[in-house]
């Protein structure tokens, strides 16, 4: 849920000493990635079709994503998932009842 505090070890604090195992405010896209576990660059896609709310920062415009905004995305292809599978559920015949 949001607003919970994740049990999370990211690249970002993975191995350091005061790490807690809480997820950071603000994520990379590599962490991000290692979190959905799927490329680097299918993240970036991710970002710039929109999908994943994210923002520049920094003189190279390195890429941040918010968790609040990150685990709202989750809830979100959660949410369509089972939408989908609903909509093909009631799109199939009614299985034949034995006599």
């Amino acid at each position: 849920m949001l607003g919970e505090s994740k049990q999370w070890i990211t690249s970002a604090n993975r191995g350091k000493r005061e790490d807690t195992g809480t997820m950071p405010r603000f994520l990379t896209l590599a962490d991000v990635a290692e979190q959905l576990q799927i490329s680097a660059a299918a993240c970036y896609q991710l970002v710039h079709s929109g999908e994943l709310p994210a923002f520049q920062i920094g003189g190279r415009g390195q890429w941040r994503v918010d968790e609040a905004k990150f685990e709202q995305f989750i809830e979100d292809r959660h949410s369509a998932a089972r939408a989908m599978l609903a909509s093909e559920n009631a799109a199939q015949p009614a299985a034949k009842q034995p006599r």
